[in-house]
């Protein structure tokens, strides 16, 4: 409970007292957008990065060498945690923002630290909306700036780590309409670090592995119709090969 307490203080102290500092970025981002993502991320990142030591988790990357460092990317990773977030933030070389469900948007404060780190809100229910954020990520990739998403749409429960949900397909289209590189992301131990023993939070080693990248372009007709399958059967491999190395 006390990794709890920590972490909840710590995330709510900085989403309030913060308000300064926060109304300081959005000012700078009226004169300098650039220096206003530069500052704004290196702050997150520090933030989660303080917030990982606290709950107690460790990380291990596998694969850093696959990131495209001349070009954004699509980023497609399994998601089981909140934590998902937070490691990816601060393992991704570069400019990334995630793709978020959009009851996100309405928390304040927090809405505007994930504009600034260039988040992406998603309506699930409502095609027309999620069609702008698609459209949204993929003006993000011609602009240099990489997306994170979780095609499953949610996090996922199952007890087998690589019984994953059906990969929703559009979710590919940022990568597919923008030419960008797609970087499959297999994700293990975040769920053990909160969500398997809710509302504790309890230390975890986290193993995240980046593979490599792939241009759905160059795909097979098959498997370009069907990306998101094809992502996910590649990161079902992925997850295999961590259990292994953890075995």
């Amino acid at each position: 409970m006390i990794r709890l307490i920590l972490v909840a203080v710590t995330l709510i102290g900085f989403l309030t007292l913060g308000y300064p500092l926060l109304a300081a970025q959005n000012s700078l981002g009226k004169k300098d957008p650039h220096a206003r993502d530069v500052e704004s991320l290196k702050i997150v990142q520090y933030m989660f990065s303080l917030i990982l030591k606290l709950a107690g988790i460790t990380v291990t990357v596998k694969g850093a060498e696959n990131i495209p460092r001349d070009r954004a990317v699509l980023f497609v990773g399994n998601h089981r945690s909140y934590f998902d977030i937070l490691v990816g933030y601060t393992t991704v070389p570069g400019f990334v923002g995630f793709v978020a469900k959009k009851e996100m948007e309405k928390i304040p404060l927090l809405r505007s630290w994930m504009k600034n780190v260039n988040c992406l809100f998603l309506d699930r229910k409502d095609i027309k909306a999620g069609l702008k954020t698609i459209l949204e990520g993929i003006e993000k990739v011609k602009n240099g700036i990489s997306v994170w998403i979780f095609p499953e749409g949610t996090r996922n429960r199952n007890k087998d780590l690589k019984e994953l949900l059906v990969f929703k397909e559009g979710s590919l289209k940022i990568a597919e309409k923008s030419g960008c590189p797609v970087v499959p992301v297999a994700m293990v131990g975040t769920a053990e670090a909160f969500e398997s023993h809710f509302p504790f939070i309890r230390p975890s080693h986290v193993t995240v592995y980046y593979g490599e990248p792939f241009y759905i372009k160059e795909l097979e007709p098959d498997q370009r119709k069907h990306a998101g399958a094809y992502t996910r059967e590649k990161i079902v491999k992925m997850l295999g090969e961590i259990q292994n190395e953890n075995a």
